[in-house]
C-alpha cells in the first residue's frame, strides 16, 4: 500500500513565532515550500504542517479563523516513549505554549497530554505500546 500523507494547515498570527515554537517541539523547517506567508514543517516523511500567516490562510477560504481561546480540532501525533510526551510538552511549554490544557492521561498502554500552540491550536502527543499484549486493549 503507497504511504498516505497528510498536510495540516495553519492559520498563525506571528510566523516567526509560530515557527520557533514548531522547531522547539522537533519540527523541522522545509524552505524549499516556505515564504514569508507560510512555513512548511515536517514532522516525519508522511506528516507535515504549514503554518500561514492569516492573510494567505484566507486566500484559501471564507470561513473565519477561530478565536484564540476555541477547540478547532485536536491533533494527536505519536512519538517513541512517555519520556518524549514529557519533553515534548516541556519543549513547547518553553517556547511560549501552554501545557496540559486537558488532564493528561494514562491508561497503562497509551499516555498523553496536551499543548497548546501560541495561537491556540491543540496538539496531543502520545506513546502507545503496540507490543501484542497491548493491542488487545485497543
Amino acid at each position: 500500500m503507497p504511504v498516505k500523507m497528510i498536510f495540516v494547515s495553519l492559520p498563525v498570527a506571528d510566523l516567526s513565532r509560530a515557527r520557533a515554537f514548531y522547531e522547539a517541539l522537533g519540527f523541522i523547517h522545509n524552505p524549499a515550500f516556505s515564504d514569508e506567508s507560510g512555513a512548511a514543517m515536517v514532522w516525519s516523511d508522511a506528516i507535515s504542517v504549514m503554518l500561514l500567516t492569516h492573510a494567505k490562510w484566507q486566500g484559501f477560504t471564507t470561513r473565519p479563523i477561530c478565536p484564540t481561546g476555541s477547540s478547532e480540532v485536536s491533533l494527536a501525533i505519536t512519538v517513541d516513549s512517555r519520556a518524549e510526551v514529557d519533553a515534548m510538552i516541556a519543549a513547547g511549554a518553553a517556547a511560549g505554549g501552554t501545557a496540559d490544557a486537558n488532564p493528561p492521561e494514562d491508561h497503562g498502554f497509551t499516555y498523553q497530554r496536551t499543548l497548546v500552540d501560541p495561537d491556540g491550536h491543540v496538539w496531543e502527543p502520545f506513546w502507545m505500546d503496540r507490543s501484542e499484549k497491548s493491542a488487545d486493549a485497543v
